[in-house]
């Protein structure tokens, strides 16, 4: 019979080992000289990331789905009242309707479901979480590419890689590293609401997949004469990918696009 508190490849659990590596997630979920109102923390797993993260808020809600970890984390925290661990999985969780914050050691196999509630929440103010390596670097632009989930969320989240994490910090070590990623939402976002549907569609458009060319996927939805106008106007090449082209170029785009 498996401990209580065994790692379930099921769950995708890799329980964060280093408290270094802990205490600067913590730092750059909630800075220094800064208290969290509300923070909810994803895959509190044993508690070592939740030990650095409950100082810095004033409530901590701590996620946790393996219901072998949740007495752990019930008799850790009994005597800090500003965390409540929450039993069941996060995905589930109605957002807060007031401001909030995330943090987490992600689940590997969950990422995407985890990321894009975050970007579904209208009172997410910013996520921080730690992630496999290779996923914060496609999302945050690092291998000088762009994907459709960045850039179709650039008007209103901006993404950044602030740190990477070798996997010898986790307990079992994951076949690859991790890399820290923070998604902020814009205070002011970078353009009305009335426009992000336009948005929306025209970068669905572009990432629509004729052969990777974004002149020919925009082309089956534009007219060739107003994609040339925007193609100047951004400074492209007609020959470029989709995945190289930056969030802010395609903000020229849309300028001439949009409508």
């Amino acid at each position: 019979m498996a401990r209580p508190t065994a790692p379930s490849r099921a769950l995708s659990q890799n329980f964060l080992a280093d408290r270094a590596t802990a205490r600067r997630i913590a730092r750059l979920a909630v800075p220094d000289g800064r208290q969290a109102p509300l923070l909810l923390e994803v895959g509190a797993g044993k508690g070592a990331l939740t030990d650095h993260l409950a100082p810095r808020c004033r409530e901590l809600r701590a996620y946790e789905i393996d219901r072998r970890l949740v007495p752990v984390l019930r008799h850790r925290f009994a005597r800090a009242p500003q965390v409540t661990v929450v039993g069941g999985d996060f995905l589930t969780a109605e957002p807060p309707r007031t401001a909030f914050s995330v943090a987490g050691n992600v689940p590997f196999s969950r990422t995407s479901a985890i990321v894009e509630w975050c970007l579904r929440a209208p009172a997410l103010t910013e996520a921080t979480l730690l992630t496999q390596l290779e996923y914060a670097r496609k999302r945050t632009g690092d291998y000088g590419r762009w994907t459709l989930v960045t850039v179709r969320s650039w008007p209103r989240h901006e993404w950044r890689l602030v740190g990477r994490v070798a996997r010898s910090g986790f307990r079992p070590a994951p076949r690859v590293d991790a890399g820290i990623i923070r998604i902020e939402r814009r205070r002011s976002p970078l353009f009305e609401p009335a426009a992000y549907e336009s948005w929306r569609r025209l970068v669905e458009l572009g990432f629509s997949g004729v052969g990777g060319s974004l002149y020919a996927s925009l082309r089956r939805g534009c007219p060739r004469r107003r994609v040339d106008a925007a193609f100047r106007a951004a400074g492209l090449d007609p020959g470029v990918l989709v995945g190289e082209v930056p969030p802010e170029r395609w903000l020229r785009l849309h300028e001439v696009l949009g409508a």
